[in-house]
Protein backbone atom coordinates (compact mmCIF):
# COMPACT_ATOMS: atom_id res chain seq x y z
CA UNK A 1 0.00 0.00 0.00
CA UNK A 2 1.12 3.15 -0.72
CA UNK A 3 -0.03 6.21 1.21
CA UNK A 4 0.14 10.12 0.95
CA UNK A 5 0.03 11.98 3.90
CA UNK A 6 -0.80 15.72 3.91
CA UNK A 7 -0.58 18.47 6.90
CA UNK A 8 -1.60 21.87 6.45
CA UNK A 9 -3.22 25.11 8.30
CA UNK A 10 -4.53 28.45 7.09
CA UNK A 11 -5.29 31.08 9.87
CA UNK A 12 -8.77 32.74 7.67
CA UNK A 13 -12.10 33.68 9.23
CA UNK A 14 -14.69 31.38 8.82
CA UNK A 15 -18.08 31.81 9.51
CA UNK A 16 -20.69 29.02 8.74
CA UNK A 17 -17.94 26.15 10.28
CA UNK A 18 -21.05 23.41 10.97
CA UNK A 19 -21.86 23.63 7.46
CA UNK A 20 -18.36 23.39 6.13
CA UNK A 21 -17.52 20.27 8.65
CA UNK A 22 -20.61 18.32 6.89
CA UNK A 23 -18.95 19.28 4.03
CA UNK A 24 -15.36 17.84 4.56
CA UNK A 25 -16.60 14.80 6.38
CA UNK A 26 -18.74 13.83 3.37
CA UNK A 27 -15.90 14.41 0.67
CA UNK A 28 -13.58 12.64 3.17
CA UNK A 29 -15.62 9.68 3.40
CA UNK A 30 -16.15 9.56 -0.17
CA UNK A 31 -12.61 9.38 -1.22
CA UNK A 32 -11.57 7.11 1.70
CA UNK A 33 -9.57 9.48 3.94
CA UNK A 34 -8.67 9.84 7.82
CA UNK A 35 -7.06 11.18 9.89
CA UNK A 36 -8.05 14.65 11.38
CA UNK A 37 -9.54 18.30 10.36
CA UNK A 38 -9.79 20.76 12.98
CA UNK A 39 -12.20 23.63 12.44
CA UNK A 40 -13.10 27.18 13.80
CA UNK A 41 -13.57 30.61 13.12
CA UNK A 42 -9.76 31.36 13.11
CA UNK A 43 -9.26 28.61 10.29
CA UNK A 44 -8.32 25.17 9.55
CA UNK A 45 -6.00 22.41 10.73
CA UNK A 46 -5.39 19.57 8.67
CA UNK A 47 -4.30 16.05 8.38
CA UNK A 48 -5.13 13.15 6.31
CA UNK A 49 -3.71 10.25 4.81
CA UNK A 50 -4.77 8.24 2.09
CA UNK A 51 -4.27 7.07 -1.80
CA UNK A 52 -2.64 9.61 -3.75
CA UNK A 53 -5.59 9.90 -6.38
CA UNK A 54 -7.91 10.53 -3.48
CA UNK A 55 -5.78 13.56 -1.68
CA UNK A 56 -5.13 15.33 -4.88
CA UNK A 57 -9.09 14.99 -4.76
CA UNK A 58 -9.63 16.38 -1.57
CA UNK A 59 -6.89 19.07 -2.23
CA UNK A 60 -8.95 20.20 -5.30
CA UNK A 61 -12.35 20.29 -3.16
CA UNK A 62 -10.41 22.48 -0.51
CA UNK A 63 -8.96 25.17 -3.82
CA UNK A 64 -12.85 25.60 -5.02
CA UNK A 65 -13.20 27.45 -1.73
CA UNK A 66 -11.11 30.74 -1.79
CA UNK A 67 -11.04 31.11 1.64
CA UNK A 68 -8.92 27.37 1.61
CA UNK A 69 -7.41 27.66 -1.80
CA UNK A 70 -3.89 27.08 -2.23
CA UNK A 71 -2.89 25.76 1.41
CA UNK A 72 0.59 24.80 1.60
CA UNK A 73 1.02 20.89 2.97
CA UNK A 74 3.15 18.99 3.79
CA UNK A 75 3.45 15.96 1.95
CA UNK A 76 5.26 12.84 2.76
CA UNK A 77 4.65 8.87 2.16
CA UNK A 78 4.34 5.90 4.20
CA UNK A 79 3.57 1.93 2.90
CA UNK A 80 0.67 2.31 5.96
CA UNK A 81 -2.47 3.98 6.83
CA UNK A 82 -1.30 5.89 10.05
CA UNK A 83 -4.63 7.25 11.01
CA UNK A 84 -6.93 4.31 12.38
CA UNK A 85 -9.81 6.85 11.61
CA UNK A 86 -11.16 10.04 10.45
CA UNK A 87 -12.52 13.06 12.58
CA UNK A 88 -13.87 16.70 11.66
CA UNK A 89 -14.50 18.36 14.55
CA UNK A 90 -15.55 21.94 16.00
CA UNK A 91 -12.62 23.75 18.14
CA UNK A 92 -13.02 27.35 19.74
CA UNK A 93 -9.35 27.48 18.28
CA UNK A 94 -7.36 25.43 16.04
CA UNK A 95 -4.17 25.42 18.05
CA UNK A 96 -5.41 26.20 21.74
CA UNK A 97 -3.23 29.16 23.30
CA UNK A 98 -6.09 30.99 24.95
CA UNK A 99 -4.22 34.59 24.20
CA UNK A 100 -6.47 36.99 22.00
CA UNK A 101 -3.35 39.16 21.48
CA UNK A 102 -1.73 36.44 19.16
CA UNK A 103 -4.41 36.54 16.36
CA UNK A 104 -2.79 35.37 13.41
CA UNK A 105 -5.57 36.03 10.80
CA UNK A 106 -4.59 39.81 11.77
CA UNK A 107 -0.95 39.73 11.47
CA UNK A 108 1.80 37.11 10.86
CA UNK A 109 5.23 37.75 12.54
CA UNK A 110 8.70 37.82 10.49
CA UNK A 111 9.18 34.12 9.67
CA UNK A 112 13.26 32.81 8.46
CA UNK A 113 13.39 30.41 5.77
CA UNK A 114 15.06 26.70 6.31
CA UNK A 115 17.91 27.71 4.04
CA UNK A 116 18.23 31.36 6.07
CA UNK A 117 18.15 29.17 9.42
CA UNK A 118 20.21 26.32 8.16
CA UNK A 119 23.03 29.58 6.97
CA UNK A 120 22.64 31.05 10.81
CA UNK A 121 23.27 27.74 12.39
CA UNK A 122 26.70 26.96 10.02
CA UNK A 123 27.55 30.21 10.74
CA UNK A 124 27.46 29.65 14.48
CA UNK A 125 24.90 33.09 14.95
CA UNK A 126 24.41 34.45 18.50
CA UNK A 127 20.39 33.39 18.21
CA UNK A 128 18.48 31.56 21.18
CA UNK A 129 16.88 29.10 19.33
CA UNK A 130 13.23 28.05 20.83
CA UNK A 131 11.72 24.82 20.65
CA UNK A 132 7.59 25.67 21.14
CA UNK A 133 6.42 21.70 21.24
CA UNK A 134 6.00 19.61 24.48
CA UNK A 135 8.45 18.02 26.00
CA UNK A 136 7.69 14.61 25.19
CA UNK A 137 8.37 15.86 21.47
CA UNK A 138 11.39 17.39 22.19
CA UNK A 139 12.74 14.00 23.14
CA UNK A 140 12.22 12.41 19.73
CA UNK A 141 14.44 14.93 18.73
CA UNK A 142 15.62 18.94 18.20
CA UNK A 143 17.87 21.20 17.06
CA UNK A 144 21.48 21.15 18.34
CA UNK A 145 21.13 23.70 21.56
CA UNK A 146 17.82 24.10 21.28
CA UNK A 147 15.41 25.90 24.67
CA UNK A 148 13.44 23.39 25.74
CA UNK A 149 10.31 24.86 27.71
CA UNK A 150 9.47 21.42 29.55
CA UNK A 151 5.67 22.25 28.66
CA UNK A 152 3.46 19.95 28.87
CA UNK A 153 0.72 21.37 26.56
CA UNK A 154 1.08 24.36 24.42
CA UNK A 155 -1.58 26.53 26.51
CA UNK A 156 1.44 27.00 28.88
CA UNK A 157 3.99 28.44 26.50
CA UNK A 158 2.86 31.95 27.39
CA UNK A 159 4.10 31.49 31.29
CA UNK A 160 7.21 29.36 30.54
CA UNK A 161 8.35 31.74 27.72
CA UNK A 162 8.94 34.21 30.02
CA UNK A 163 12.29 32.42 31.36
CA UNK A 164 13.68 33.44 28.01
CA UNK A 165 15.75 36.85 27.53
CA UNK A 166 14.95 39.77 25.24
CA UNK A 167 18.69 40.23 24.88
CA UNK A 168 19.01 38.48 21.02
CA UNK A 169 17.29 37.29 18.36
CA UNK A 170 15.08 34.30 18.63
CA UNK A 171 14.26 31.77 16.27
CA UNK A 172 11.28 29.47 17.29
CA UNK A 173 10.14 26.29 16.00
CA UNK A 174 7.71 23.31 15.96
CA UNK A 175 6.50 20.69 13.34
CA UNK A 176 4.92 22.27 10.99
CA UNK A 177 4.45 25.66 12.27
CA UNK A 178 1.24 26.49 13.57
CA UNK A 179 2.59 26.78 17.44
CA UNK A 180 4.45 29.57 16.10
CA UNK A 181 2.20 31.63 14.25
CA UNK A 182 0.67 32.31 17.49
CA UNK A 183 4.20 31.68 20.03
CA UNK A 184 5.69 34.64 18.16
CA UNK A 185 2.90 36.79 18.05
CA UNK A 186 2.56 36.75 21.55
CA UNK A 187 6.46 37.37 22.18
CA UNK A 188 6.06 40.49 20.48
CA UNK A 189 3.24 41.59 21.81
CA UNK A 190 5.52 41.01 25.35
CA UNK A 191 8.04 43.04 24.47
CA UNK A 192 10.26 40.67 22.29
CA UNK A 193 11.59 43.00 19.66
CA UNK A 194 13.51 40.41 17.39
CA UNK A 195 11.64 37.53 17.12
CA UNK A 196 11.62 34.88 13.76
CA UNK A 197 9.49 31.44 13.07
CA UNK A 198 10.69 29.12 10.95
CA UNK A 199 8.69 29.04 8.18
CA UNK A 200 7.65 25.56 7.49
CA UNK A 201 8.75 24.35 11.02
CA UNK A 202 10.85 20.84 11.41
CA UNK A 203 9.06 19.61 8.52
CA UNK A 204 9.28 21.98 6.00
CA UNK A 205 13.25 22.79 7.33
CA UNK A 206 13.37 18.51 6.62
CA UNK A 207 12.19 19.11 3.14
CA UNK A 208 14.07 22.13 2.38
CA UNK A 209 17.91 21.05 3.47
CA UNK A 210 17.51 17.94 5.55
CA UNK A 211 18.61 16.99 8.90
CA UNK A 212 21.98 19.64 9.46
CA UNK A 213 21.95 20.68 13.38
CA UNK A 214 19.07 18.86 13.90
CA UNK A 215 19.56 15.68 16.51
CA UNK A 216 16.93 12.96 16.20
CA UNK A 217 13.92 12.74 14.70
CA UNK A 218 10.70 14.30 14.47
CA UNK A 219 7.27 13.68 16.61
CA UNK A 220 4.51 13.53 14.11
CA UNK A 221 1.18 12.98 15.70
CA UNK A 222 0.10 9.45 13.98
CA UNK A 223 0.42 6.02 14.05
CA UNK A 224 4.07 6.52 12.35
CA UNK A 225 5.12 8.48 15.76
CA UNK A 226 7.96 10.12 14.39
CA UNK A 227 10.23 10.71 11.00
CA UNK A 228 13.98 11.40 10.05
CA UNK A 229 15.26 13.63 8.11
CA UNK A 230 14.58 12.19 4.83
CA UNK A 231 10.67 11.90 5.89
CA UNK A 232 10.67 8.41 6.49
CA UNK A 233 9.27 6.24 9.11
CA UNK A 234 12.17 4.43 10.97
CA UNK A 235 10.07 2.61 13.59
CA UNK A 236 10.83 4.28 16.55
CA UNK A 237 8.00 3.81 18.65
CA UNK A 238 6.42 6.19 21.82
CA UNK A 239 7.10 4.17 25.38
CA UNK A 240 2.93 4.59 26.92
CA UNK A 241 4.48 4.52 30.42
CA UNK A 242 6.40 7.92 29.86
CA UNK A 243 6.30 8.68 26.39
CA UNK A 244 9.27 9.23 25.18
CA UNK A 245 11.25 7.43 22.22
CA UNK A 246 11.55 3.96 22.05
CA UNK A 247 14.13 2.88 18.64
CA UNK A 248 13.11 -0.18 16.73
CA UNK A 249 16.51 -1.89 18.21
CA UNK A 250 15.72 -0.68 21.84
CA UNK A 251 12.55 -2.59 21.18
CA UNK A 252 13.80 -5.85 21.21
CA UNK A 253 15.32 -5.31 24.88
CA UNK A 254 14.01 -6.47 28.06
CA UNK A 255 13.27 -3.51 29.44
CA UNK A 256 10.79 -2.57 26.69
CA UNK A 257 7.83 -3.95 27.88
CA UNK A 258 4.47 -2.48 25.88
CA UNK A 259 2.43 -0.15 28.09
CA UNK A 260 4.76 -0.48 31.10
CA UNK A 261 8.24 0.20 30.80
CA UNK A 262 11.00 1.25 28.18
CA UNK A 263 15.12 1.54 28.49
CA UNK A 264 14.73 5.02 29.30
CA UNK A 265 12.52 4.64 32.49
CA UNK A 266 12.27 1.07 33.52
CA UNK A 267 13.30 0.35 37.43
Amino acid sequence: MHILNIAGYRFVSLDNIEILRETLLEQCKKHALKGTILLSREGINISLAGTTENIHSIIQILNHDERLADIRFHMTHSAFQPFKRLKVKLKKEIITMRKPQANPIELRAPSISPEAFKQWLDEKKDITILDTRNDYEVRFGTFAGAVNLKIDDFVQFPSASTAIGKNKPIVMFCTGGIRCEKAALYMLSEGYADVYQLDGGILGYFNKVGGAHYQGECFVFDERVSVDPNLEHKGTVQCRACLGPVTASETQLPTYVPGVSCPSCAG
